[in-house]
C-alpha cells in the first residue's frame, strides 16, 4: 500500500518499557568515563537527549569543551551496560500496532529517540518490535529533539520514496515529545499516564493509555485528520 502519511514513534515508554533502564545505563556509562557529578533532574535540561546530557555533564565535570568524537566509544559502552540489565519488553500492544500501520494503513512509520542509536536498536530488538534500522533517528549527530524528529521524517521520505507526507502524527509519552510536536507543527498523540496531568493542562487533542486501547478512527477524528 502506498504511504501518503507518516507516524513518528518515540521509543522509551512509548513502544518499549525502557526509560528507567535507559537512565541507569546512561548514568553508569558516564561514571565509567569519569563523569561523577551528574545532574539527574532530566526535566531540567534544555534538550532531553543523550548527546546533550553527555555534553553538559562532560563540560561541567572537566571544564573543557566536549568533543563529539567521544560519542562512538560512549555509545558502545552504554550498549554493553544496557545488555547487563533485564530484557526490555514492549508497551502492551506495541508489536501489533507497528504491523497494523505497515500492513493495513497508508501511514509510513519511523522512530525518533533522544537515545544514542545502539541502545535504541537493542530496546526494539529485545521487545521484538518490527523495525528497519534505516528508519531510526537518534541523538548521535544532533542535540535537539526537533532535529531528531526532522531527521526521522527525512529518513522516512527517502525510504518510502515520498516527497511530502499529507499528515504527520508524532506519538510519545513525554513532555518533550509534546513540545517537539508543537514546535514542528505536527499532530500529537499522547500515550500512557506518566505525564497525563501535563497533557490535560495543555489540552492535547488525543491520548491513549497503551496500544491495547488504540482506536485509529477515533484518534484521527480527535486530531481532525480527514
Amino acid at each position: 500500500m502506498k504511504k501518503k502519511n507518516l507516524i513518528v514513534f518515540d521509543i522509551d515508554d512509548t513502544l518499549t518499557s525502557s526509560e528507567n533502564k535507559h537512565q541507569i545505563a546512561l548514568v553508569n556509562t558516564m561514571e565509567a568515563f569519569g563523569i561523577t557529578k551528574i545532574n539527574q533532574n532530566w526535566k531540567s535540561y534544555k534538550n532531553v537527549t543523550d548527546s546533550y546530557i553527555l555534553k553538559h555533564n562532560f563540560e561541567a565535570n572537566f571544564s573543557q569543551t566536549f568533543d563529539s568524537l567521544l560519542i562512538s566509544a560512549f555509545e558502545a559502552k552504554m550498549a554493553e551496560l544496557f545488555l547487563e540489565l533485564p530484557k526490555t519488553v514492549e508497551i502492551s500492544g506495541a508489536k501489533n500496532i507497528i504491523d497494523f500501520f505497515m500492513k493495513e494503513t497508508d501511514y509510513a512509520i519511523c522512530f525518533a529517540t533522544g537515545s544514542f542509536l545502539q541502545p535504541a536498536l537493542l530496546k526494539l530488538k529485545q521487545a521484538s518490535i518490527n523495525f528497519v534500522p534505516a528508519l531510526v533517528a537518534a541523538s548521535n549527530t544532533v542535540y535537539t529533539r526537533e532535529a531528531i524528529v526532522e531527521l526521522a521524517i527525512a529518513k522516512a521520505k527517502k525510504y518510502f520514496q515520498v516527497k511530502a507526507f499529507e499528515n504527520i502524527i508524532s506519538v510519545g509519552d513525554g513532555v518533550w515529545d509534546f513540545k517537539t510536536a508543537k514546535n514542528l507543527n505536527l499532530h500529537f498523540l499522547g500515550i500512557r499516564n506518566n505525564n497525563l496531568q501535563y497533557f490535560q493542562e495543555n489540552k492535547i487533542k488525543s491520548h491513549i493509555v497503551d496500544w491495547e486501547s488504540f482506536d485509529f478512527k477515533k484518534i484521527k477524528k480527535e486530531l481532525e485528520i480527514i
